[in-house]
């Protein structure tokens, strides 16, 4: 099955027969090596510390196909190596013969497309002379460009001296201004503080002559309040006299309303002057 596989490698790289047939030679015996020991392998089986016999043939085994191993790895470089000479020398020859064409190939298409080349080189040197106009031109633009950069800064510069001169001005007329206003607001200040102290003073003696008369005013309104107090006090106990006499009034009033039966049943009229007198108290 080993050596199939070898043989479909070997078919399937493209490689012509002859050489094919050589690598098949350098690594069939390796194959059936390989086959052997595959089989003596999977016979040795160890179970057991007293198998001596079956762990020595294990390891002359191993020691073999290491060398085997490394003889493989060694026909492998070498049949490289020799790919790799084969190789540059097909490579070294090819860049002879190719060095040895091409310029041929190339001086023949030079003839072959002389008129392409000869309007090319027409259009490549008119395309330069263009080229060389617009360079030409670009630089004028750029000169002229800078030359009004420079002006501009120069103009930039001689109007940011003479704004910065207007705001130097400006400043010490604000200075001066502000000192002004600042003489002015003390000068303000000054009279009115004296304005404020005067209105103090007026109001404090408004305040004593308001309290004065204030005082005088309670003065006066609890005498009135006092002397209201004893007219009615006064008044009330009048009242309450009078309400007493009322009430003596009205009882001596009920009281001969009561009586008033009696006196009339004690009267009696007089036949002569038609008079009545009670019989207790005389004429009435």
């Amino acid at each position: 099955m080993a050596e199939n596989q070898l043989q479909v490698i070997v078919q399937e790289s493209g490689l012509e027969p002859s050489k094919a047939k050589y690598i098949l030679e350098k690594f069939q015996d390796y194959f059936e090596v390989a086959s052997e020991w595959e089989k003596k392998a999977k016979a040795l089986v160890v179970t057991n510390e007293s198998q001596v016999t079956e762990m020595e043939m294990a390891r002359t085994g191993r020691l073999f196909l290491r060398e085997k191993r490394i003889a493989v790895e060694n026909a492998r470089k070498n049949l490289k190596e020799q790919s790799l000479r084969e190789g540059k020398a097909i490579d070294g020859i090819a860049n002879v013969l190719k060095a040895l064409i091409v310029p041929i190939e190339e001086y023949l298409e030079k003839q072959e497309k002389f008129v392409e080349i000869r309007e090319e080189a027409k259009r490549e040197a008119k395309r330069i002379e263009i080229e060389a106009r617009m360079a030409e031109e670009e630089r004028i633009a750029a000169e002229k460009a800078a030359a009004e950069q420079e002006r501009l800064r120069v103009e930039n510069e001689k109007l940011k001296a003479e704004a910065q001169k207007k705001e130097n001005a400006l400043m010490e007329e604000r200075k001066k201004q502000e000192a002004i206003l600042a003489a002015e607001r003390k000068k303000q200040t000054d009279i009115l503080n004296v304005e404020r102290a005067k209105a103090e003073k007026e109001i404090r003696e408004v305040a004593r002559k308001a309290k004065i008369e204030s005082d005088k005013q309670a003065k006066k309104l609890a005498e009135e309040r006092a002397k209201a107090n004893a007219e009615r006090e006064e008044a009330e106990e009048k009242a309450k006299i009078l309400k007493e006499k009322e009430r003596v009034k009205l009882e001596a009033e009920r009281k001969e309303k009561e009586r008033l039966p009696e006196i009339l049943k004690n009267q009696i009229t007089c036949p002569k002057c038609g008079n009545k007198f009670s019989l207790e108290r005389g004429r009435r």
